[in-house]
């Protein structure tokens, strides 16, 4: 070792970095964009936003929704990803750093994701369900030829022959009609009327929930086993997914 003159700083020695306190990072740039983009457009702005949007008002509603986006949704998504790059800690111990009582809004947070994932990764299995249904020669929601469908089921058809003439028009509005598909998606899918009933009206209620759908089970919990294997492995797994 070198002998130090006087006024001279001592040598400074380099801490060695703990296994637990290394810090993970992206393979490359376009990982971390693409899953900030999948955090930020999921199934409530592609499934919900349309819904909401014709519910109250069409074109009228974007106008509000964009003003709230600007002032108040980006600004807060900026702060949650600001948060999380400077402190590079979990919800709670982030907003413990900033307050000891913002505790309660790390576990708000924790909680909106976990209550959230419940009714997402459902819809997904819908998706999935009728994605592995799909791979058939007859799709089972085209026709009204199974044990499900009630007498007031029809099938869509139309007529490629004629073009620009008028049709005699038919009052179906009173009929009580359901097509085939809602029929499929209602009675043998979700199983919320019973099966071979005259009409469609519900027949289970919370008070009467029926027995469990073991193919929306299977779908459920092969879309929990899809996103357990895309984040086992952290960001290095996930943005690649």
């Amino acid at each position: 070792m070198t002998r130090l003159k006087k006024g001279e700083d001592k040598p400074i020695k380099k801490k060695q970095c703990k296994k637990d306190e290394l810090r993970e990072t992206w393979t490359r740039k376009a990982d971390f964009l693409l899953s900030v983009i999948g955090f930020a457009v999921d199934l409530a702005n592609i499934w919900r936003f349309p819904y909401l949007c014709f519910k109250n008002g069409g074109g009228a509603f974007l106008i509000p929704y964009t003003l709230m986006v600007l002032i108040a949704g980006v600004p807060l998504f900026y702060m949650e990803l600001a948060l999380g790059q400077y402190y590079r800690k979990g919800a709670v111990t982030t907003w413990g750093w900033i307050c000891p009582l913002f505790k309660g809004i790390g576990y708000c947070v924790i909680m909106i994701a976990f209550y959230t994932d419940f009714f997402y990764n459902v819809i997904i299995a819908w998706a999935l369900h009728f994605f592995l249904k799909s791979f058939t020669t007859h799709l089972p929601w085209a026709s009204c030829g199974n044990d499900y469908n009630s007498a007031m089921c029809y099938e869509p058809s139309w007529n490629d022959d004629k073009d620009n003439e008028c049709v005699q028009p038919l009052n179906k509005s009173g009929m009580g009609l359901i097509s085939a598909a809602e029929e499929y998606f209602y009675k043998e899918f979700l199983g919320l009327h019973m099966p071979g009933a005259a009409n469609s009206s519900v027949a289970h209620s919370l008070s009467n929930l029926g027995s469990l759908n073991w193919e929306m089970v299977f779908c459920l919990l092969l879309v929990y086993i899809i996103c357990y294997f895309s984040l086992w492995k952290g960001i290095k797994m996930s943005g690649k997914v």
